[in-house]
């Protein structure tokens, strides 16, 4: 079922995130479910958008209300546009969340048990069949390039025997996205694209992301 484009601010950072870095193959993603990004003839690319904490930011849970602007630190422009639009994403160096956001990340898993959950519904066909399937995860710790490595691979594994399964997946933290290639045939080092992403591009994307909601 379509959805008005602007239900949810991470699926439009997403959306922005791989046109403005990959390609205009991305620029005619619209907001669906099952999955979250989907071309318009819902065949050529399917994107499910997701998210993943690790266990030890449960236990930062009693300062959320403090990061997500109850209790703000001295105002800025970032700041202002944060308390406003009540996201934070790509503003602040990933040091806040806006009051938006916070049940989105309190209710994000790990990074390993995302991935479990997500292959095994595309594995039965949860999301449908698209020519490319993908899974863009948002991380709010930095990756660093062996931490997607290992993702990259552990996903390889979870869908090595399945009929239906992710070609690509987009592991995003807030200075880098890494674009995977899981088809098979492909060497570990050929698998695995870095793309930094600077403050500029980030304030960018937030800003265009926070005017579709």
């Amino acid at each position: 079922m379509k959805q008005p484009f602007g239900t949810c601010f991470f699926e439009q950072y997403a959306q922005i995130t791989l046109s403005a870095i990959l390609g205009s193959e991305y620029d005619c993603l619209v907001n669906m479910d099952r999955p979250d990004l989907q071309s318009k003839d819902s065949r050529a690319i399917g994107i499910e958008v997701t998210r993943a904490m690790e266990e030890s930011r449960k236990a930062e849970q009693e300062l959320l209300k403090d990061i997500a602007g109850i209790t703000p630190e001295p105002r800025d422009r970032d700041w202002e546009q944060i308390m406003e639009s009540g996201y934070s994403y790509g503003l602040k160096k990933g040091r806040y969340i806006g009051v938006k956001e916070l049940s989105y990340w309190s209710m994000a898993l790990p990074l390993r048990r995302i991935l479990q959950s997500k292959v095994a519904k595309v594995g039965n066909g949860f999301y449908g069949r698209f020519q490319d399937m993908g899974l863009y995860v948002f991380c709010r710790d930095n990756l660093l390039e062996a931490g997607a490595i290992k993702a990259m691979n552990y996903t390889i594994l979870l869908q090595k025997d399945l009929e239906i399964k992710y070609n690509h997946l987009y592991l995003a933290d807030i200075d880098d996205l890494f674009v995977c290639n899981l088809d098979d045939g492909l060497k570990e080092s050929s698998r695995m694209e870095r793309y930094h992403i600077t403050q500029q591009q980030r304030t960018t994307f937030y800003t265009e992301a926070v005017s579709r909601q």
